[in-house]
């Protein structure tokens, strides 16, 4: 078995529920009602998601640390 390792966004949405996004395989987006759930499905989605590249013909992607940043950010702004 192949393991492959992507970043996952997880936001909590207004609405409450977890917003996921998965940066490497554009398109690939789902949600939870709890943060676990959210990582489960999460989960769930990536193992289609490159089981269907898979299918296709296509390669599965592979994320390099070195061309990404997570993390937060200051920004000054003007007063209005």
């Amino acid at each position: 078995m192949e393991t492959y390792q992507f970043t996952v966004i997880i936001e909590r949405q207004p609405e409450g529920e977890y917003l996921v996004t998965v940066p490497a395989l554009p398109g690939c987006f789902t949600e939870g009602r709890t943060l676990e759930e959210a990582r489960l499905m999460a989960a769930d989605a990536m193992r289609a998601y490159c089981a269907s590249l898979r299918q296709h013909g296509e390669p599965i992607p592979v994320e390099s640390l070195e061309e990404q940043f997570i993390g937060r950010m200051t920004v000054a702004l003007e007063s209005a």
